[in-house]
């Protein structure tokens, strides 16, 4: 992307749920990236979030997600492979090389014939020397494969960024020299081949649908280093519907005069002794108490709770009865799927919502806690229970996007709070 953008305009676009990858992205490139998966937005979700992003854009570069063929459970859903073939573009295969040669032969042989995947080129990662690549190219012309090598990435542990719990360092917390890692794709890699094989792509034709009822109403979204898990889709899907988008931060700002808060996810845990010195706090709990519609996912759910216990336990909004704790185990990774079995904030009784989760936390409830999504998929808060409500206060652990579940309850809610 890097490399690309010292001349042309483009799109980046990731396949899957994940929210860090595309902020390094959309920092790279100067533009919003986008998630493209199909198990949460589905095909149509897929197709028309691609069309609209990559308007304007010179060239789009979609980042798998895992392995190619690796999606839900056994199949092919939400898979890189599966994007790709619903939107019909061609693949880079990249192939870690360490101490292989005549070997990877086998592996782009089965890459290539296990599907219809459109694999148009090979990036060798990790090579050991020209001689390496040497080895390789030639082991692929003697078995036939006419899938041209475009580039070989010499091992580099200088180019890295560092990770924690939940993944990556977001976008702008590490001192990663994008200068020296554009130059270092541009020596290794063929761009001009990169752009012969995009150019060969043709851009699905899609009726892109209007959004409808609208709704002139002013929105809270809490953005900071503790709530960062936004997908670029809801915002947009949001203003498209006429909320005003209100920015604060609950670790420094008073909030802001609304009539409603989305509550991303993100990394309460780490700035805990901050959201419990901010005066947002109780500024949200009493907004709560007055019936604001408020949402939140994830993080955002540990926020608004009684307490969230890391080093020590830090005191929190207090909105919801249930207190939360960071532990060093995994609680939960996946896609979800959600049976709504009261009204919601967000949606009516009867509704199913997809999305994923992925948390290190637990969530320990009052026994009379009112849990309004039973998880047909996922593990939630408790066996299979998630989505805690008290007055207009909606947080689960569940994160979800606007093509899986429309805004419009929420924005009407807060439309009826203003008045």
């Amino acid at each position: 992307m890097s490399a690309l953008c010292k001349k042309y305009r483009v799109q980046p676009f990731k396949v899957g749920p994940d929210f860090i990858d595309p902020g390094h992205h959309t920092q790279i490139c100067g533009r919003a990236s986008r998630n493209l998966d199909s198990y949460i937005m589905g095909k149509d979700g897929v197709i028309e979030t691609f069309s609209r992003a990559s308007e304007g854009a010179d060239f789009c570069v979609i980042e798998g997600v895992m392995g190619l063929y690796d999606g839900l459970d056994a199949t092919e859903i939400a898979s890189t492979a599966h994007v790709a073939k619903i939107l019909d573009v061609p693949v880079l295969l990249v192939i870690d090389s360490r101490g292989v040669s005549r070997s990877l032969v086998a592996v782009v042989k089965g890459f290539s014939e296990f599907d219809t995947v459109n694999i148009q080129g090979i990036i060798l990662n990790n090579v050991g020397s020209e001689k390496h690549v040497k080895l390789v190219r030639d082991s692929l012309t003697s078995a036939g494969i006419e899938i041209p090598i475009i580039g070989a990435l010499p091992k580099n542990k200088e180019l890295s960024i560092p990770s924690r719990h939940l993944g990556l360092h977001m976008a702008g917390e590490s001192d990663l020299d994008e200068r020296s890692l554009s130059e270092f794709i541009e020596k290794h890699i063929d761009i001009e081949a990169v752009k012969n094989i995009a150019n060969t792509f043709t851009a699905p034709v899609v009726e892109l649908k209007e959004p409808g009822e609208t709704f002139n109403v002013r929105l809270g979204i809490a953005q900071d280093s503790a709530f960062c898990f936004y997908y670029q889709d809801s915002l947009d899907a949001l203003k498209k519907k006429g909320a005003e988008l209100v920015f604060f931060s609950p670790m420094s700002d008073d909030l802001p005069n609304v009539d409603g808060i989305y509550l991303g996810g993100g990394y309460p845990e780490l700035y805990a002794k901050e959201l419990e010195a901010g005066r947002t706090r109780e500024q949200i709990k009493k907004a709560a108490e007055n019936g604001m519609p408020i949402y939140g996912e994830c993080g955002a759910l540990m926020y608004l709770c009684e307490t969230l216990e890391t080093d020590r336990t830090y005191k929190m909004a207090d909105i919801l009865g249930a207190r939360s704790r960071m532990t060093d185990k995994l609680q939960a990774l996946g896609y979800t799927e959600a049976q709504v079995v009261s009204d919601t904030p967000l949606s009516k009784k009867g509704t199913v919502i997809r999305g994923h989760e992925f948390h290190y936390s637990v969530t320990e409830c009052d026994r009379d806690a009112s849990f309004v999504y039973q998880l047909k998929r996922g593990k939630g808060i408790n066996d299979g229970k998630d989505g805690l409500m008290e007055h207009n206060t909606l947080a689960s652990y569940m994160h979800t996007h606007p093509a899986a579940v429309s805004f419009a309850e929420f924005l009407r809610l807060c439309r009826r709070y203003k008045a």
